[in-house]
């Protein structure tokens, strides 16, 4: 039995009044998916008046009306959704969309009352087949926000850095030590009791379900820090079929690891407003197609999204889009996985 999946990068509803809007032009597609899992970039939650998310962490907020934004998330075909993330802070913001999630029927990962509700996996099932999702964030603040045995919160795969003197010439294009003003070396890292607890859960869901997606809010600009792919192997090594990343609002590279794909970054989906208020730029993010067969990943494929002046996630040709396919190639040089354009999508060799 062949099934399709789609997965997106970050969905920001704030400001959304009329549901039908943001997804207008995607949603036949979602439709025509028989899972489609998206990460929420806001709590779907209305403060009462002069109420505020807790001390300096009040502009990670990031609240969106329930009404309309519930059903447009609904109304897509968006079946499931990770929010584990930066910006869903907050007791009463966390409690309250994921009330909302539950009211519309949208399985959920990575967020919740207390620590095993917020690990709890989100499980789709379509035609006997069922899909397990986990969502982690490495991207959250230190008090207040992970969540604990008896507090709201999100779950994390905590992640270090570390900062090494440039004593080495260790890539052609450094200078050599004796430089004055050498700018450090940034060493990233994923914490071993987190990793070894990120991949028990995977282990576990994998044993009754028939894959596995995880799901990571982490990343920093453009690039792919050391403890990215350190998680996505771990993961896929623990039995993951898929590797999805965002955070960043950037399209980042992609790399088939043992014939699993790993996405680094897919990017806004749908992304109007952002922190202070401002709306964002002409963002470009990615829309990630999985081709499901006996249990096995057949296919991966992306094509590049932006959004319009209204609003509207818009699929883009790749005629327009080669100079950013140009830059994640170039980016994801080292991963040696190999990029095959087809039409306006991007295919991504999973053999190696």
């Amino acid at each position: 039995m062949s099934l399709k999946m789609m997965l997106t990068g970050d969905i920001n509803l704030m400001n959304v009044t009329d549901p039908v809007v943001p997804f207008r032009h995607v949603t036949t597609e979602f439709n025509a998916a028989d899972f489609v899992f998206s990460n929420l970039e806001c709590c779907l939650y209305q403060p009462p008046r002069g109420e505020s998310v807790d001390g300096e962490n009040k502009s990670e907020g990031f609240f969106a009306a329930p009404g309309p934004s519930g059903e447009a998330l609904k109304k897509a075909g968006v079946k499931g959704v990770g929010i584990a993330n930066n910006v869903n802070y907050g007791e009463s913001a966390i409690n309250a969309s994921v009330a909302r999630l539950d009211e519309l029927g949208i399985q959920h990962t990575g967020a919740g009352a207390n620590r095993e509700k917020a690990r709890a996996p989100a499980i789709l099932e379509c035609n006997g087949v069922r899909v397990g999702f986990l969502q982690r964030t490495s991207v959250y603040w230190p008090t207040n926000h992970e969540a604990t045995k008896n507090a709201t919160g999100v779950a994390i795969t905590r992640a270090h850095t570390a900062y090494q003197l440039p004593l080495h010439k260790l890539r052609p294009e450094m200078s050599p030590c004796n430089r004055p003003g050498l700018p450090p070396i940034i060493l990233t890292w994923a914490d071993p009791p987190y990793m070894q607890m990120l991949k028990d859960e995977i282990t576990a869901l994998r044993a009754k379900t028939d894959f596995v997606v995880v799901s990571c809010h982490w990343g920093l600009h453009r690039d792919v820090l050391d403890y990215m792919p350190e998680i996505a192997h771990g993961a896929i090594d623990a039995g993951a079929d898929v590797v999805m990343g965002h955070g960043p609002h950037f399209s980042l590279p992609v790399e088939a690891y043992k014939g699993k794909p790993i996405f680094y970054g897919l990017g806004s989906f749908s992304f109007h407003t952002g922190h202070g208020g401002i709306k964002h730029g002409n963002w470009v993010g990615m829309l990630a197609r999985i081709g499901l067969e006996d249990k096995k990943v057949k296919s991966a494929t992306f094509q590049f999204v932006r959004h319009n002046e209204a609003n509207e996630t818009v699929l883009c040709s790749l005629a327009n889009e080669r100079e950013t396919l140009e830059d994640i190639t170039k980016r994801g040089a080292a991963f040696k996985t190999r990029l095959t354009p087809q039409g306006d999508q991007v295919a991504i060799e999973l053999a190696g």
